[in-house]
């Protein structure tokens, strides 16, 4: 058994839940992924290995997921939630292009100086950061350069 399985688990008997067949599957899906979803993404993958689970059970079950500390929102994206397994990754910054919709990843440990002076200022005790920037990306960019010189 995994360790993100056994915190699961715990965390449901804890509600006085069970680690049911269709809750297994999407924790199973979950960790399979190595990008971002949303819940259709989830249930798409979920669908080639079951037909046992619905859409709506991924839709509870993802938060239950956000609530053991296993599942983050990441972000919001082309007007869909978009969730990230990071039980074992550190914290990280989302950079968005809003062009392409492209999403990259950053350390966020380099800025945590920063944003702790910032708090410390303001006598603020941070709970849990989640940091997303929008803007254009490098390949975008060079797009709009070259466009805007064609037309010159």
């Amino acid at each position: 058994m995994q360790d993100y399985e056994k915190i699961f688990k715990a965390f449901l008997a804890g509600k006085g839940l069970k680690l049911t067949m269709p809750r297994r599957y999407i924790l199973e899906e979950v960790f399979r992924l190595h990008e971002h979803f949303n819940a259709e993404d989830l249930y798409a993958k979920v669908k080639l290995v079951t037909r046992d689970v619905s859409l709506a059970t991924v839709y509870r079950t993802l938060p239950l997921l956000m609530e053991a500390g296993l599942v983050q929102h990441a972000l919001r994206s082309s007007g869909r939630d978009r969730f990230e397994h990071i039980y074992g990754h550190p914290k990280h910054v989302h950079w968005l292009c809003r062009n392409c919709g492209a999403i990259q990843e950053t350390d966020l440990q380099a800025l945590m100086p920063v944003i702790k002076k910032q708090a410390d200022a303001i006598r603020f005790k941070t709970d849990d950061i989640e940091l997303s920037i929008r803007g254009i990306c490098w390949k975008c960019a060079l797009l709009e350069n070259e466009n805007h010189i064609e037309k010159e």
